[in-house]
């Protein structure tokens, strides 16, 4: 077998209880398995396909971090949500293991599977019906971000939350939470969902919301994957301004700096709110920059600079003000995106460190941490983002956030040669002790970046969410097949 698309493609060298199968017989649409000659029957008919070639293989083998490699015995792209449904239960029945894997994004290897299926999420991307009156819609795991803002904004509405970069699957970020430069105004991704369609570790369709199968519902949400794969998703939409005023507002002091972050989120004056760390002519990281968004009409107030710069201690000399299209605002990073791919940057290796520091201890944690970190292992394209969040508008379980009002996103976007091992491995070690220091002061991780992590790591990390969520690993996925890449469940 060639491993060519078709409806009929078998997965070859897939791990089975030790073993491995070696042969498909077309006839009677079975596997048969090198140690006893078991076959493994019932192979399900599919609207998809699956896929054994070197090219899909390989591909699912890496993800954007670029250093970790766990090659699957098969990838799905299936034609349907049934596909995914037969599938994982073929997989549950004979204790094969499952990753969901939306545009690849993961930068620790979390969406990847040792000899087992990879299910690409992209083909589910159907984006449903938008009216001018409509409070949400609902979309497929794999449409991704950018898609559905074209989609709503062409009846006037939005997402509430978007993560920077668009390029992003709806089922990803969801299984991560979602954070951006709106979660001060409206929590993150997960807390603007109505309800989920996933496929349990069971292989069980089940469409789950705060009403509905609220424990899987709230185990899925930020739930790494853990307990079902989604597969569609109800978001909630707002009105969508036609244009906004982004501003740049450079400082030289990094109290001053998140002083004046910590004045904003409280006050609310912006619809959006980042924050920019980059270094100074010494390479020093010491040059702060807080980028914020006023919305104009319809959904919000025509800019007022005065009244939304009134207090604040930036250099006004060095300020930079711009009116930009809605769409244009959130799809920013695009320009910047294809230069790193054109320099052949975008395919580095990416061992980035994501850490939420209580508010309280934010100056003095951020300012040892950033002294650590030097232009060259930033690396070329590399960002470092701190911004702050309102614990309040942060209602979903799973997220885990510092017991503080006002918790800060630290992200150290790090990029180095993909061959440098040494270079990456030095870098992961950096990351889990920047995290250590920052958890023995209550802070916590944000899941999408590179922090060596074990089972009983994972466990202090969810601190009281985790008897449920164990719980609803064990309801769910009683056979503990999916998504193994992340590590919570296992040693």
């Amino acid at each position: 077998m060639s491993g060519a698309p078709s409806r009929r493609s078998a997965l070859l060298g897939l791990a089975v209880a030790g073993t491995a199968v070696i042969g498909f017989d077309p006839f009677t649409r079975s596997w048969a398995v090198a140690a006893s000659g078991r076959p493994l029957r019932d192979i399900p008919e599919l609207d998809g396909t699956l896929h054994t070639d070197e090219a899909s293989l390989s591909a699912a083998a890496d993800d954007f971090g670029h250093y970790m490699h766990r090659r699957p015995a098969a990838v799905l792209r299936p034609g349907s949500v049934g596909d995914v449904v037969a599938m994982v239960r073929f997989c549950n029945r004979h204790g094969l293991r499952v990753a969901p894997r939306g545009q690849g994004h993961g930068t620790n290897g979390q969406a990847q599977v040792e000899g087992g299926l990879v299910i690409e999420t992209a083909p589910l991307a159907s984006i449903g019906p938008v009216g001018p009156a409509s409070a949400d819609v609902t979309v497929g795991a794999g449409a991704k971000w950018s898609d559905v803002a074209r989609a709503t904004l062409a009846h006037g509405l939005t997402p509430p939350v978007f993560t920077d970069y668009l390029e992003l699957s709806v089922g990803g970020t969801l299984s991560v939470g979602g954070l951006g430069g709106q979660s001060h105004q409206h929590g993150a991704q997960v807390d603007n969902v109505v309800e989920l369609d996933v496929v349990t570790g069971a292989g069980e369709l089940l469409r789950c919301s705060p009403v509905r199968h609220r424990d899987l519902f709230f185990a899925v949400l930020a739930g790494l994957g853990q307990c079902a794969v989604v597969v569609g998703a109800t978001l909630r939409l707002v009105r969508a301004p036609e244009t906004v005023r982004h501003y740049l507002l450079p400082y030289d002091d990094l109290r001053t700096f998140l002083d004046d972050q910590r004045l904003l989120v409280r006050e609310g004056r912006f619809s959006y709110l980042e924050g920019q760390i980059a270094p100074d002519a010494s390479g020093a990281f010491r040059e702060y920059l807080i980028e914020a968004v006023a919305y104009g009409p319809p959904a919000g107030d025509a800019p007022d600079d005065t009244v939304l710069l009134r207090g604040l201690r930036h250099a006004p000399a060095g300020a930079q003000i711009a009116d930009l299209a809605y769409f244009d605002f959130l799809d920013r990073l695009a320009p910047g995106v294809a230069a790193l791919k054109e320099a052949g940057l975008w395919s580095y290796a990416h061992p980035w460190l994501n850490l939420l520091l209580p508010g309280h201890r934010t100056a003095d944690l951020a300012g040892p941490l950033l002294e650590a970190v030097t232009p060259a292992d930033l690396g070329p394209g590399g960002v470092v983002l701190l911004y702050p969040l309102l614990r309040e508008r942060l209602r979903t379980p799973l997220p885990r956030m510092p017991d503080d009002p006002v918790p800060y996103l630290l992200a150290v976007l790090r990029t180095t040669p993909p061959e440098d091992v040494a270079t990456i491995e030095r870098l992961l070690s950096a990351n889990r002790s920047a995290y250590d220091t920052v958890s023995a002061a209550g802070g916590t991780r944000y899941p999408v970046g590179s922090v060596p992590f074990g089972r009983a790591d994972w466990r202090r990390h969810f601190g009281p969410a985790w008897p449920r969520f164990a719980e609803a690993r064990k309801t769910y996925d009683p056979r503990g097949i999916l998504v193994p890449g992340q590590g919570v469940f296992r040693q």
